[in-house]
């Protein structure tokens, strides 16, 4: 019993240690995308505005004619714009690297050297889970450094599935370097066994589905924000505006005002079923617990509050006149909904569901 208690704390400390390293590597890779970010030219992207063209215009088709042997061959002809009335079509930007091999390579190290953090983050996860025979998820700091880790994992799959999600790599190590800094400074709790409520084949099942929902709908929550901000400056540049040189030198490298709303939108609808089985599965989890399926506990609450502010964006999103900034900023409401459901209920408010230790 010595030796396996000594064991368990020897690997509980290694699982530390191994968080401390991921989040040391993570700053070398924040520090890699700012590179890429600064080092990009800031000469291509500016192609972006000059691509817009006023509202009620029509494409403009570029076709280019060869002779080959007597024979006419016409090029793929490129589409540099379309403009119609009360819509725009605007080319995405050419990404943080701006189009070039020095930014470019500056990325490339910014995403290997995540892919290392991410991998000493995932032992350290796995570490704990081994050092209290359990699931890592009894307490917040477990679950922030879950958390972050399967947020990591889910941009790591989508570069690896030649998503063109880059732009996200900057705003997602900054948030996990927070996260996991107040995850180690304030949210930091001792290895122990769970509480009775919490001991349950529920907690794989229930919690995982919760961490990988929170991951998802944060990478559309960035999205979303992002959106906002290209918006914004599309219509200044539609409307025959300035934007200020900081303006144009990042939003212009960012995917398209329209590609980063499809891409919100299509994370969020795709993780909202599996969102609805998480309150599922908590309430069937309850009931096994504690009596009862619903008891209006605040966690409980502010999970379907979570629910129906997606539902609500995409109701928004079918509906006329509430597609584009005003779903934007629902499904904004929503992820704030899910943080205060995490953040706020464990640490303010006196819940059934607080194990925070803290």
């Amino acid at each position: 019993m010595i030796l396996a208690a000594e064991t368990n704390e020897s690997l509980a400390t290694l699982s530390n240690e191994l968080v401390y390293a991921s989040m040391a590597v993570y700053t070398l890779a924040f520090l890699a995308h700012i590179a890429e970010w600064v080092f990009g030219s800031r000469s291509k992207v500016g192609r972006t505005a000059a691509a817009l063209t006023p509202s009620g215009t029509e494409a403009t088709v570029s076709v280019q004619v060869k002779q080959a042997g007597g024979t006419t061959v016409l090029d793929r002809p490129k589409v540099v714009t379309r403009s119609a009335s009360g819509a725009r079509d605007v080319p995405d930007g050419p990404g943080a690297a701006g189009g070039t091999v020095k930014g470019d390579l500056y990325g490339r190290i910014a995403v290997s050297l995540t892919v290392l953090a991410f991998a000493l983050e995932a032992a350290g996860v796995v570490t704990r889970a081994i050092s209290v025979q359990r699931a890592p998820w009894g307490n917040m700091y477990e679950f922030s450094t879950t958390f972050s880790t399967v947020a990591v994992g889910v941009y790591l799959a989508f570069l690896l599935a030649k998503k063109n999600v880059r732009w996200i790599g900057l705003p997602l190590v900054t948030t996990v370097l927070l996260d996991l800094g107040v995850a180690t400074t304030l949210l930091y709790t001792e290895s122990d066994q769970l509480v009775p409520a919490l001991d349950s084949y529920w907690l794989w099942i229930h919690v995982s589905t919760a961490i990988f929902c929170g991951a998802v709908l944060y990478l559309g929550a960035v999205a979303t924000l992002l959106y906002l901000f290209r918006d914004s400056y599309e219509n200044k540049l539609a409307n025959g505006g300035t934007p200020g040189g900081f303006a144009r030198s990042v939003l212009e490298r960012l995917p398209a005002a329209a590609t980063l709303d499809k891409f919100a939108y299509r994370v969020n609808a795709a993780i909202f079923p599996l969102w609805t089985f998480t309150i599922i599965a908590g309430a069937i989890w309850a009931g096994d617990a504690w009596g009862r399926y619903w008891g209006w506990d605040a966690k409980e609450v502010w999970s379907f509050i979570t629910w129906v502010g997606y539902a609500a964006y995409l109701h928004a999103r079918a509906t006329a006149g509430w597609k584009g900034r005003k779903a934007a900023y629902i499904a904004l409401i929503a992820f704030g909904c899910f943080l205060f459901n995490y953040y706020g209920v464990n640490i303010f408010v006196n819940s059934k569901h607080s194990y925070a230790g803290v």
